[in-house]
């Protein structure tokens, strides 16, 4: 969805606010064991936002419509504001909190969703990054921005990962640019 400026950096205004909070709701009052339990909730669903990140990249924005179509505009336009609205992220990040809640104590499932929106912020920073900023050649944003616009090429079907690689190279999607080759 195309955005306004102010719409496509939404995030990270309001997303670091949301998770000092649901961090603070998972640690508030909490004894060094359920401290380190919601230490370990956040990484790991900092550590799950990767797998989630992936999926939705590969399997719902290159084949389900509407998404696909919607996505389609953005390797059109790789360099406009086109991303998904703050409101509609929040309210899916609400839903899983919510559902974690049911069956879950709240502080575990608040640190879940801390991690989420945390591994979600990193991947928002990253994509911005490799189509919006330069980037120092040899680093590691600049070899996350060769990756992806090997992505972008005309049926790439490869790089879906944005901010970690770790998932293409589990499901043998990852295709080398030519820097990785020269390594």
């Amino acid at each position: 969805m195309r955005l306004s400026k102010w719409g496509y950096y939404a995030d990270f205004a309001l997303y670091p606010v949301w998770i000092g909070a649901l961090a603070t709701r998972a640690l508030w009052h909490a004894s060094i064991a359920v401290a380190a339990i919601a230490f370990g909730a956040i990484a790991l669903g900092l550590a799950v936002w990767g797998g989630i990140e992936y999926a939705l990249h590969r399997w719902v924005l290159h084949r389900v419509e509407p998404f696909r179509r919607l996505h389609e505009r953005h390797h059109a336009h790789p360099a406009d504001f086109i991303g998904t609205p703050v409101w509609f992220s929040a309210m899916l990040f609400l839903i899983v909190w919510q559902s974690l809640a049911r069956w879950a104590p709240g502080f575990l499932a608040a640190a879940l969703v801390a991690g989420l929106m945390t591994g979600y912020l990193v991947y928002a920073a990253v994509h911005d990054a490799v189509h919006h900023r330069r980037v120092r050649a040899g680093s590691w944003l600049y070899r996350a921005k060769l990756r992806h616009a090997r992505h972008h090429q005309a049926d790439a079907r490869c790089n879906y990962a944005v901010s970690c690689s770790l998932w293409d190279r589990l499901l043998g999607t990852e295709r080398a640019t030519a820097i990785d080759r020269d390594r």
